[in-house]
């Protein structure tokens, strides 16, 4: 069974750093990072190819997110930095055919992350 399990998240100042970690009981899929705010759709935030060679972020986090993977752990990390209010989501792993418009068919149950002004 294909189990994807979100930790790191929490309370953080804007301006300060967070790293999520998404454990999978896999480690063959391309896998990406989503979110969800209140009252908004769920939205891509980063993704990582299978062998972590290709990368790809939404315009909103790129320069301050950095997604990877180390597959020997079966990992994929989140580090977002400068973090700012509008980055106040529930984020969530996904896995599977993921890229910046689709979606794999693998989630995790998402980690909350709060940024205060």
């Amino acid at each position: 069974q294909v189990q994807l399990v979100e930790s790191g998240g929490g309370l953080v100042q804007a301006g300060g750093s967070l790293r999520l970690s998404c454990a999978a009981s896999f480690s063959s899929y391309a896998m990406g990072w989503f979110r969800q705010a209140p009252g908004k759709e769920r939205e891509f935030v980063a993704v990582i190819s299978w062998s972590g060679g290709s990368t790809n972020y939404a315009d909103s986090v790129k320069g301050r997110f950095t997604i990877s993977r180390d597959n020997a752990k079966r990992t994929v990390y989140l580090q977002m930095n400068s973090l700012k209010p509008e980055d106040t989501a529930v984020y969530y792993c996904n896995a599977g055919w993921v890229s910046s418009t689709t979606t794999g068919d693998y989630w995790g149950q998402g980690t909350q992350v709060t940024v205060s002004t």
